[in-house]
């Protein structure tokens, strides 16, 4: 049985993007392709499948829009938009142009996770799921808090929501087979930086 070799592209030069180009080197049915001094090379390149997307938040409208108009494939790192409206034009990009689009959660496709939702759905051995507590934290130093991207309102104005938030959101919704909440509240004490970023924030999601 053969597979056909993925041919990936990058756009953007995170620090995330190092381990994923390993990954990729190191999945059977994918390879790194090409290195281009800009954005719109890449994506012209009728030898490139897919591409990875590590860029800032803000900029992912726009370049998932593209990269789809590209018919490329798409990898993008989470948050994967600003907020509903900017997720759906992505998307609609993707299905008008019969590519398909991926976030970068990694945790998602381990093996782990698979044997969690086996166990979570043997109503025998699990029994009713009727709670689920989820935080994420990370110590971090002074330069991150005043010079990374996560903390910067013009490149990742969503911050430890979207950035650390999002596996914590996620991790929820798999576990009610994504069934959306009825109301969600956020909780009184969120930390924000002088510059109107969450540094810390919690919520309580309820169905």
């Amino acid at each position: 049985m053969t597979h056909t070799s993925i041919r990936f592209g990058i756009i953007g030069c995170a620090d995330i993007a190092r381990k994923v180009s390993r990954a990729i080197l190191l999945a059977p049915n994918a390879t790194l392709s090409a290195i281009y001094g800009s954005y719109e090379s890449l994506l012209d390149d009728p030898d490139i499948d897919a591409v990875y997307m590590p860029l800032p938040t803000t900029l992912h409208l726009k370049w998932a829009v593209l990269i789809a108009q590209k018919k490329k494939h798409l990898l993008t790192e989470k948050p994967v938009a600003l907020n509903v409206a900017e997720f759906d034009e992505i998307v609609r990009a993707s299905e008008e142009n019969g590519v398909q689009i991926m976030d970068g959660t990694m945790w998602m496709h381990h093996p782990r996770t698979h044997k969690m939702k086996e166990f979570l759905q043997d109503k025998q051995r699990f029994g009713q799921l009727k709670t689920v507590n989820s935080c994420f934290t990370f110590f971090t130093n002074p330069d991150f808090l005043k010079n990374d991207i996560r903390v910067k309102p013009d490149l990742d104005a969503l911050g430890a929501l979207g950035d650390a938030g999002w596996y914590g959101i996620r991790s929820i919704l798999w576990a009610a087979d994504y069934e959306l909440p009825k109301t969600v509240t956020a909780l009184q004490g969120a930390v924000l930086n002088e510059a109107g970023v969450i540094l810390d924030c919690g919520a309580s999601l309820q169905w």
